[in-house]
Order: structure tokens, then C-alpha cells, then sequence
């Protein structure tokens, strides 16, 4: 009975980059799902925080018709589609008509063609974890293909709570967006709280691959409390990326936040220092 419910489940998946070295180590296959429980004011993807309302709003403005309108609700034809992302920079819903809904095996297929040409594959979002039961499915058949399987999330969701999947899985890169309850609060609209618990988790159980922060212009404290935070935390036991903020991709509410500069690189360097303070040299900056 299983196997039917595997077969049948699909998930929306929002994009596919084929060939990535930025989504963990060697060439990897990356996989985007749609819908996060976090909507990040610096999101670079704010389109892919929630699912389709099917308002239709987007149908009118595309170019090359390859959305329609079919019993209520958005369709997207792939074949047309030139990706000049006008449906994207119309939605008010931090939405995508862009969304397939693949099976297990749909991705599968398309993983075959590059097995080749890749170390594995990683899942990422939105949230990735919101699909939790179809990761596991996904990552038991991506193994028999002599694959790695790594998980990109922001760690909304307990790991604890999926040990199979953890089992598969050959490592977590872990979003810590900020240590401070508040401004984690102000920044995502969410509690930090399952997030700092799953550091401490993946920690442990020796699957964490990966911390990355964002380090936001004008909140030079904050930087310093979760950069602090981590690097004390993890030390010498996983990497930890240091991400200068970037305003591209940035919706307007982010951007009167944090405005359209990155961090100078003299403040980065303090933090770096503290890394090295605190025994992590495994930081790195991107």
C-alpha cells in the first residue's frame, strides 16, 4: 500500500537548477519547493513564500500565453513559458503561477539524465521541510542511484521528529537568521525558538552540514549576537557561511528596512573575528 501512496504523492516544486556548486559540496542538482512558514523581509525569493491563490492576475500580463485560466484556477504551460518572470513582479501574494506538481518519480526521471554529471542532489524552498513525508520517499530512491541527498531548510519544522528522514539525509545546511527572539520575530514574522533547538540537534546526531547567516546592514548589534551565538555554538564541528545581505530579489518592505547596500567588509571582518575567537575556522564569506 505504500508504495501506491509514494507513487501518487507530488509536491509543488517551483524550479530546478540542473548544475549548482553554491547549494553544498561538488555539482549538485537543486530543488526548490514551493510554500515557507517564514516570510524573511530580505527574502531573495519572496515568491516562493506562498502557494497560488488563482486570483488570475497574472494571466493577462504574460507575454507569451503560457498561463491560463481553467475551472477557477491558474495553469501554467512549461513549453511557453520564457521565464521573463512578469507573472512574478505582478503577484501581491508572494506567489508563483510557476509551480509544477511533481511525483517522486517525475523528479526521479529528470535526476537520471544528470546522475552523470552530479555528486547529488539538494532540496531546498521556501521551505523544504514542508514536504517532509515526499523527501523521504524522494531520498530513498535518489540512494539507490549512488547519490548524496542534502536538505537546505530554515528549521521551522523539528528534526527530531523525522529520524528516517534524518537517516537518509547526508546533512542539513541550517538558516540561523537571527539569536535574539525579537528581532527573529520582527525579521520573519516567526519564533526562533525550533530553530536554535535544531542547531543544537543536528549538532549533536553529527548532520549538520552547513550554518549560514545574513549579515544586515544597520544592525550591527544583532550581527554581532547571532554571529557570536553560532560560532560558539558550533566551533570547529560544521562550517558557517557568512551571507552579506543583498537588495536584489528584495520585495519594497525589505528594502525600507535594510535599504539598497550591502555590509562593508570592515564589519564583516569583525565578525570574522569572532569566529576565530570563539574557534570556528571553518567560517567563510559569500
Amino acid at each position: 500500500m505504500h508504495w501506491i501512496v509514494a507513487f501518487m504523492m507530488k509536491a509543488p516544486v517551483n524550479n530546478i537548477i540542473d548544475f549548482s556548486n553554491v547549494d553544498g559540496p561538488g555539482n549538485r542538482c537543486a530543488i526548490f519547493f514551493q510554500s515557507c512558514p517564514f516570510s524573511c523581509l530580505y527574502c531573495h525569493n519572496p515568491e516562493t513564500i506562498r502557494m497560488c491563490v488563482h486570483c488570475g492576475k497574472c494571466v493577462a500580463t504574460c507575454p507569451t500565453h503560457a498561463l491560463r485560466m481553467e475551472a477557477g484556477k491558474v495553469v501554467f504551460e512549461t513549453s511557453r513559458c520564457v521565464k521573463c518572470d512578469t507573472c512574478i513582479r505582478v503577484c501581491e501574494h508572494q506567489a508563483s503561477p510557476r509551480i509544477q506538481m511533481m511525483s517522486v518519480a517525475d523528479l526521479c526521471e529528470h535526476i537520471s539524465k544528470l546522475k552523470p554529471f552530479i555528486r547529488g542532489i539538494t532540496v531546498s524552498g521556501g521551505e523544504c521541510m514542508n514536504q517532509a513525508a515526499f523527501l523521504l520517499d524522494l531520498f530513498q530512491e535518489v540512494k539507490k542511484m549512488g547519490l548524496t541527498c542534502l536538505i537546505d531548510s530554515n528549521g521551522a519544522h523539528d528534526f527530531s521528529k523525522y529520524p528516517q528522514l534524518l537517516a537518509l539525509c547526508d546533512g542539513v545546511m541550517l538558516d540561523v537568521k537571527a539569536v535574539d527572539p525579537h528581532f527573529h520575530q520582527k525579521l520573519c514574522g516567526a519564533d526562533n525558538a525550533m530553530v536554535l533547538k535544531n542547531l543544537d540537534y543536528l549538532l549533536e546526531n553529527g548532520k549538520l552540514q552547513e550554518v549560514r547567516t545574513v549579515l544586515l546592514p544597520n544592525e550591527k548589534e544583532q550581527n554581532r549576537k547571532t554571529v557570536s551565538y553560532v560560532s560558539a555554538r558550533i566551533k570547529d564541528r560544521s562550517q558557517y557561511k557568512l551571507i552579506r545581505y543583498r537588495p536584489y530579489g528584495v520585495r519594497e518592505a525589505g528594502l525600507k528596512a535594510f535599504g539598497n547596500q550591502t555590509l562593508a567588509m570592515e564589519e564583516v571582518a569583525e565578525l570574522v573575528e569572532i569566529c576565530e575567537k570563539n574557534q570556528n575556522h571553518l567560517c567563510r564569506i559569500a
